[in-house]
C-alpha cells in the first residue's frame, strides 16, 4: 500500500491531512487544484484477485484493464476520507492548479469477458479498510509530524 507521508495534492496525502488535522485540531491546509477531476480507484484485494484470474484463465499478449468501474471526483473522495477519519474541517481548494487529466476510468470489459473479473469491494468500503489500515500503520508517525 503506497500511503506515503510525503506532501502531495492527491491520495495518499488526504489521509495524513485529515489524519494530522483531526489529531491536532489545528486549521485546516489548502488542497491543490479544484476537485472536479475524477479518478477511478480499485481495492488491493480486487487487483490480487484480477492478477490471479488472468494468470490462470488469460492466454493472450493482447493488455487488459482492471479496474473498479467506478470514478470518483477528487473533492466527493476528499470528503469521503474526511467522514471516515473524523475531520471536522472544510478544507480550502486551491484552484491555482490546473486539476490535469479531467476523468480516468478504465474499459474493464475484456477482463470481465475474458477471464471474468469484475471489482466486488464497493468504493465506500475499500475506502474504510483503507482508512482502518492507515491508522494502524501511520497514525503513530503522522501525529508526530
Amino acid at each position: 500500500m503506497n500511503l506515503s507521508l510525503t506532501p502531495r495534492p492527491y491520495p495518499p496525502m488526504p489521509f495524513r491531512f485529515f489524519d494530522s488535522q483531526t489529531l491536532r485540531l489545528s486549521d485546516p491546509q489548502t488542497l491543490y487544484r479544484t476537485g472536479k477531476a475524477t479518478r477511478e480507484f480499485l481495492y488491493v484485494e480486487d487487483c490480487a484477485e484480477a492478477i490471479v484470474l488472468a494468470t490462470e484463465k488469460y492466454n493472450s499478449s493482447e493488455p487488459v484493464n482492471i479496474g473498479a468501474g467506478f470514478e470518483i471526483s477528487i473533492k466527493d473522495l476528499v470528503e469521503l476520507i474526511a467522514k471516515l477519519t473524523g475531520f471536522k474541517g472544510n478544507p480550502f481548494w486551491d484552484a491555482s492548479q490546473p486539476d490535469g487529466q479531467p476523468r480516468r476510468m478504465l474499459n474493464t470489459s475484456r477482463a470481465a469477458k475474458e477471464f471474468g473479473f469484475k471489482s466486488t469491494t464497493d468504493f465506500e468500503t475499500g475506502l474504510q479498510k483503507t482508512v482502518a489500515c492507515y491508522n494502524s500503520l501511520y497514525r503513530e508517525k503522522v501525529s508526530s509530524l
